[in-house]
C-alpha cells in the first residue's frame, strides 16, 4: 500500500499537476491505445449489400466484400482485430450454417485474411444467429415446456470453431455460455491440428437488457422464452468468478466480461484474480444510448465514448471490444 501524505501538508496541492493539458497528459495513469481495440462486424450474404442496423446509427450488416472495404478502413485506422458476427441465407433446428464449411462466416474470413494478412479476425461461435428458433443450443420439448440440450449443444459448438479455424480464424470466441463448451471446443481444435488457435470466452456473460440492439444487427432474437437458463443472472457476481475459473481450467486463453460497463466490478475481479488477458465487450446498448443521447445534443458523443473506455481500463481490461472501434482509433490519432 503506497504512503498518502497527509491531508494536512501544506506544500502538497493536487491542482498542481492538474494546470495544463500537457502537464494532464504527463501524468494521466491510465491511457488507451488502439492496439487494445476490437472491432465487432455482420457478415451476411451477397454482394454490395450495407443493410444499416436501425436501432445501432452507423453499424451495417455487409456483405463479404464490403465488410473486406470496411476493413481497410479499421486497418487504416490502427485497428488490430475484428470480432466476426455470421447472419446465415437459411436457419434451422440444427444450426447447420455456423458449421457450413462454404457457410458466410468462412466465407467472410478467407476473404478477410486474403485482403488483410495481418488483421486479428475474431469468430465468434455461437448458434443463436443460425438456429430457426434463436436460441444458443438444441432445443428439447418435455414435459416442462422447452429448453435448451446443454450436452447435445457443445458437438455443434465444437464443430463451428473448427470450421473457423480451417477458415483461417486467428481466434475463435465461444458466446453461448453452455457449460463444457470451452474444453469441447479446446480438444475439437486439437484433434484437428490447430493447437495453435487462441479461444477467447465470454467467460462472464449476462442475461442484460442491453442486448436488444444486437438481437436486430445480428437477426438472433429468441422466438420464445429468454435466455436467462444458461446466460448468467446480473446478480450473482460469485458464480460470475467461478464461471471464468472453470473457463480457464477448460482452456480459455483469454477470458471476456460482457456487458462491461454494468459490470466494471467484476472486469476488476476477474483481472486481478486470475491475472489472464482480460477483454471488456461495450455492448450494443451502451453504443446506443451513447449515439442517441449524441443525435440529441445531450452529450458529446466523442468525450463520453473515451470516458467510458477509459472507465473499462482503469477496471483492468486489456482488451476493449467496441462498435465504436474505428472511430475511436481515429481520435486517438487525432489526439
Amino acid at each position: 500500500m503506497p504512503a498518502y501524505p497527509s491531508a494536512s501538508f501544506p506544500a502538497y496541492r493536487m491542482r498542481r499537476l492538474r494546470r495544463t493539458p500537457m502537464l494532464r497528459r504527463l501524468v494521466a495513469e491510465t491511457r488507451i491505445s488502439a492496439d487494445q481495440l476490437v472491432w465487432p462486424c455482420f457478415a451476411r450474404p451477397g454482394r454490395r449489400q450495407r443493410r444499416p442496423v436501425p436501432t445501432m446509427p452507423g453499424v451495417f450488416q455487409l456483405s463479404p466484400d464490403e465488410l473486406v472495404r470496411e476493413a481497410g478502413r479499421a486497418v487504416e485506422a490502427g485497428v488490430p482485430a475484428l470480432l466476426l458476427f455470421g447472419i446465415p441465407a437459411a436457419k434451422d433446428e440444427r444450426a447447420s450454417g455456423a458449421y457450413a464449411r462454404n457457410g458466410i462466416v468462412p466465407q467472410t474470413i478467407r476473404s478477410l485474411k486474403r485482403e488483410h494478412p495481418d488483421l486479428l479476425v475474431i469468430a465468434d461461435v455461437c448458434l443463436c444467429e443460425y438456429m430457426s428458433h434463436g436460441h444458443c443450443g438444441i432445443v428439447r420439448t418435455g414435459a416442462g415446456g422447452p429448453r435448451v440440450d446443454n450436452d447435445a449443444t457443445l458437438d455443434l459448438l465444437a464443430r463451428s470453431a473448427v470450421c473457423y479455424a480451417e477458415a483461417g480464424a486467428d481466434l475463435v470466441a465461444p458466446s453461448d455460455m453452455m457449460d463444457g463448451r470451452v474444453r469441447a471446443i479446446r480438444e475439437a481444435l486439437d484433434r484437428q491440428g490447430f493447437t495453435d488457435t487462441p479461444i477467447l470466452s465470454y467467460a462472464a456473460k449476462f442475461a442484460s437488457s442491453f442486448y436488444g440492439p444486437f438481437r436486430e444487427a445480428a437477426e438472433s432474437a429468441p422466438r420464445f422464452g429468454d435466455r436467462r437458463s444458461y446466460q448468467m443472472d446480473p446478480r450473482n457476481a460469485e458464480e460470475a468468478v467461478r464461471e471464468v475459473a472453470l473457463d480457464i481450467a477448460e482452456g480459455a486463453d483469454l477470458v471476456m466480461v460482457k456487458p462491461a460497463l454494468a459490470c466494471l466490478d467484476l472486469i476488476h475481479r476477474v483481472k486481478t484474480t486470475f491475472g489472464y488477458p482480460t477483454a471488456a465487450y461495450a455492448v450494443s446498448g451502451e453504443y446506443a444510448m451513447i449515439k442517441a443521447a449524441a443525435e440529441r445534443g445531450w452529450l458529446d458523443e466523442r468525450a463520453v465514448t473515451m470516458e467510458t473506455l477509459l472507465s473499462m481500463r482503469r477496471a483492468g481490461a486489456d482488451i476493449l471490444i467496441t462498435y465504436a472501434a474505428i472511430e475511436v482509433a481515429q481520435w486517438l490519432r487525432e489526439g
